[in-house]
């Protein structure tokens, strides 16, 4: 079985996978298709403080599934489903790596991890550390690593402080 990029209308990829899921079971279908997936994690929104579930591709869902022309079919008839991405009759496969890659991004974690929309020039108090109180200035951001150069004042002196994404709060 190959992997699939199915379109969907937006924000509404769970009821396309529901959609599609129950169709496969109504027709008999269990033993050509795999797992149907919608890639998201769940986060915690630094603004409101709550979780919430972040698509990583919206508007998209990944079906894994033998394709011919009845689950061709079955698949682009679903309610919320648009379409295959890359071709109207023969889409080509997700490449594994690219599934892999995205499976190992789906966290299974009890912890959410939080969401934290910093920016340069945004000025932020120190939370942690030895300059814990004081305020900066955002020179850089880094997301993959999760990590800030902000540069405090000094003694009339500018001191740039590279700081994890939980050592700051941002000041509104």
């Amino acid at each position: 079985m190959r992997w699939y990029a199915v379109h969907t209308l937006s924000g509404s990829e769970d009821k396309a996978m529901r959609a599609l899921e129950q169709r496969i079971q109504q027709h008999g279908l269990e033993g050509r298709f795999g797992r149907v997936l919608v890639p998201s994690e769940t986060v915690v929104d630094s603004k409101t403080k709550r979780q919430v579930t972040r698509r990583f591709y919206p508007g998209y869902m990944l079906v894994q599934m033998e394709l011919d022309n009845e689950t061709w079919h079955l698949v682009k008839n679903t309610p919320k489903v648009t379409g295959f991405v890359g071709g109207t009759r023969n889409p080509p496969p997700v490449p594994e790596s690219e599934v892999a890659r995205i499976t190992s991004m789906l966290s299974d974690e009890v912890e959410p991890k939080p969401v934290l929309d910093f920016e340069v020039g945004e000025e932020v108090r120190l939370t942690e550390g030895r300059y814990a109180s004081m305020r900066g200035v955002i020179e850089e951001v880094n997301e993959a690593r999760g990590k800030l150069r902000v540069v405090i004042n000094m003694f009339g002196r500018p001191v740039p402080t590279e700081l994890s994404f939980h050592q700051v709060e941002k000041l509104s």
